[in-house]
């Protein structure tokens, strides 16, 4: 049960993260210091600490807060990102066509 669990998160998490802006991040760093190995440790320490408190977090909010509303409350967040992304992608049009 847990090994199925550990391994639906590892591919959900790997998959989300493929040409992430964490991602580009990381390629980039690497690219212009030639130290790919503190690059890779540094990037991989901290995606782990940020699981962790997701984790931790999720964990705690979770026995307070009813799973429903958590999902409501994430889906709501995500959709205005979207729509402001969505927004500024045309204002970024309108300044380079000026």
């Amino acid at each position: 049960m847990i090994l199925n669990l550990l391994l639906s998160t590892f591919l959900t998490i790997f998959i989300a993260e493929l040409g992430d802006k964490t991602q580009l991040a990381t390629l980039t760093m690497s690219g212009t210091s030639n130290k790919p190995l503190a690059v890779f440790l540094g990037s991989s320490t901290a995606l782990i600490f940020a699981s962790l408190i997701g984790a931790l977090a999720g964990g705690s909010i979770s026995n307070f807060v009813p799973e429903i509303i958590l999902k409501s409350i994430a889906s709501f967040t995500f959709l205005l990102i979207g729509i402001r992304l969505f927004i500024n992608s045309f204002k970024l049009n309108e300044n380079e066509n000026k």
